[in-house]
């Protein structure tokens, strides 16, 4: 659990807080070929972490139609603080795209593990 730390403001102290209490994912300890799907307030992104902080994510209409291999920068709670390399509830995914600037995310309302070999085209477990 976070103990408060007396150099950041109550408000930093209590966002982390927060963050232990709603949960997210710390993509360090996500197993090889896990399969992420991350509903934001606006989109559903599907999220497959690679090594080096890298990722296949998908769900955006203009920047992420089909999968693309992003870095994956961390969450953030809309200000310049990031929790780097997680993905957490309430906070709003950061992410650079290779064409883009980086892109943040609406809120994370949820977090799910989908089961591996998920095809998100039609709804269901491959074979």
């Amino acid at each position: 659990m976070f103990v408060t730390h007396p150099n950041l403001s109550t408000a930093i102290n209590r966002c982390v807080i927060q963050c232990e209490i709603e949960g997210g994912v710390d993509l360090r300890d996500v197993a090889p070929g896990t399969i992420l799907e991350v509903q934001t307030m606006n989109r559903v992104y599907t999220v497959v972490p690679q090594p080096s902080g890298h990722a296949m994510i998908s769900g955006h209409p203009v920047f992420c139609p089909n999968p693309v291999l992003v870095s994956i920068c961390g969450s953030t709670w809309g200000g310049s603080l990031l929790k780097e390399q997680y993905i957490g509830r309430g906070m709003h995914l950061e992410f650079r795209h290779p064409e883009y600037l980086p892109i943040t995310t609406s809120r994370i309302v949820e977090i799910r593990e989908l089961p591996a070999g998920f095809d998100r085209v039609s709804q269901s477990v491959a074979a």
